[in-house]
């Protein structure tokens, strides 16, 4: 496998109620196409902006571990996307430290490309987020 390929994250995390129970869900892709699946349950209370973050960072510290150096990164969740992209929004003070670690971890990669998608082309992170926290998955509309 070219572990110094491009690898591919779906992220997504969920908050029952919002804020309640946190769970984390991620499709990462390898280069050589191998999928993999992240769900597990965020320790703690949290809001979904915190759930989504926390999805990301799971994320990456498993991209980490394989030796990527290359991401790409979807997640639905705006508010993640626009505080880690180049010109980051008015921060959210409760998140800031969580959003500060997550820049640490992104910046530890040689190339990182972060992008907002709708939530119907998430569906399979979603429905992991919800997995962790015993919600069973969104049917599409």
């Amino acid at each position: 496998m070219d572990e110094r390929g491009e690898w591919v994250i779906y992220c997504d995390g969920s908050a029952v109620p919002n804020p309640g129970r946190m769970g984390l869900g991620a499709v990462i892709m390898a280069p050589d196409g191998t999928r993999h699946t992240l769900s597990q349950a965020g320790t703690g209370k949290g809001c979904n902006n915190e759930a989504e973050l926390l999805a990301l960072m799971a994320a990456l510290s498993e991209l980490k571990a394989r030796g990527a150096t290359a991401l790409r990164a979807y997640s639905d969740n705006s508010v993640l996307v626009a505080q880690l992209g180049p010109d980051p929004s008015k921060p959210i003070v409760r998140l800031a430290d969580l959003f500060s670690q997550a820049r640490t971890m992104l910046s530890s990669f040689d190339r990182v490309q972060l992008q907002w998608i709708p939530r119907h082309r998430n569906l399979e992170a979603d429905a992991l987020a919800r997995a962790a926290v015993g919600l069973p998955s969104k049917i599409p509309a």
